[in-house]
């Protein structure tokens, strides 16, 4: 496995539903992933669906270093539950070099700790879930996501009325505040929204902006 590894390559640690479902979409995205879990029943069930699957504990290091991580550049967390081994894995892959740590998260206090030993990314999924729920709930937004800085990207229905016009006749940045990155109609492909983009009966937008723009927006449709 060392002699392959290269940027496009990921270690997931801990093959749980968080970590089992990052290894498997970086899989489908055309990564080649190594999976690692101490526990055998993960390790079976996901052997078929990885490109490498190996049953070790990542807190030791010549373990880590024998199935090649240290030459991996990207590496996955996906320990929750055992603050501990969650700890110890990530403490392990900074010893050995690993230089991007993404690292799963259940409390603010361990999110500080795993930072402090060297995790490049702290990651809190039942926080970031939590909260797209509570943006989802109440609003006409399909789905959304929110950054850092207030910016947020969501999924809402056409406002009522405005089919068979473009986008530079709506003028939607200069009312609502908010840029359509893209249209997607019923049955055909994503496109990325242009000036002259018209607007269609039916279709999904993506549209960017500012958290609270955005959530305006999405009430007119």
């Amino acid at each position: 496995m060392a002699d392959n590894a290269s940027d496009d390559n990921v270690v997931v640690i801990g093959l749980g539903r968080f970590g089992g479902a990052v290894a498997g979409s970086l899989q489908t995205l055309g990564h080649e992933v190594l999976g690692i879990d101490n526990d055998p029943k993960l390790v079976q069930e996901w052997s078929e669906r990885l490109t490498h699957v190996a049953e070790a504990d990542a807190t030791d290091e010549e373990a880590l270093r024998q199935l090649g991580v240290p030459d991996f550049t990207h590496a996955v967390v996906g320990i929750g539950t055992h603050m501990e081994h969650s700890i110890l894995t990530v403490l392990a892959l900074v010893e050995i070099g690993v230089p991007h740590i993404w690292a799963k998260a259940i409390s603010t206090k361990h999110g500080k700790i795993l930072g402090s030993v060297g995790a490049t990314k702290v990651i809190y999924p039942e926080r970031t879930m939590g909260e797209r729920v509570a943006h989802l709930i109440g609003s006409r937004m399909i789905d959304f996501i929110e950054f850092d800085d207030d910016f947020a990207i969501a999924k809402t229905r056409v406002p009522r009325g405005v089919m068979g016009q473009t986008l530079a006749q709506l003028s939607l940045r200069t009312k609502h505040g908010i840029t359509v990155v893209g249209v997607k109609e019923p049955g055909k492909e994503f496109a990325f929204a242009t000036p002259d983009t018209v607007i269609p009966e039916n279709a999904t937008l993506i549209v960017s902006g500012k958290a609270t723009k955005v959530e305006k927006f999405a009430q007119t449709t």
